[in-house]
């Protein structure tokens, strides 16, 4: 749950931009979207594998 502290002060904009930039932070909707399905752990590493020999591919040689 999201705790935002709001002061008198503040207007309605501030208090829901604040909302806005902490709850990605949280980063609350990754989280949902990961959860709705379940992926098992050695398709995960796989997928990461794959990403890294792309990664490795296109971006190895500058430097």
């Amino acid at each position: 749950m999201l705790i935002i502290d709001v002061r008198d002060s503040d207007s309605l904009d501030k208090a829901l931009k604040k909302y806005k930039r902490k709850f990605e932070r949280t980063q609350t909707m990754k989280q949902l979207r990961r959860r709705k399905q379940y992926t098992k752990p050695s398709v995960e590493r796989r997928q990461e594998k794959l990403k890294a020999i792309y990664k490795q591919a296109t971006y190895g040689n500058q430097g």
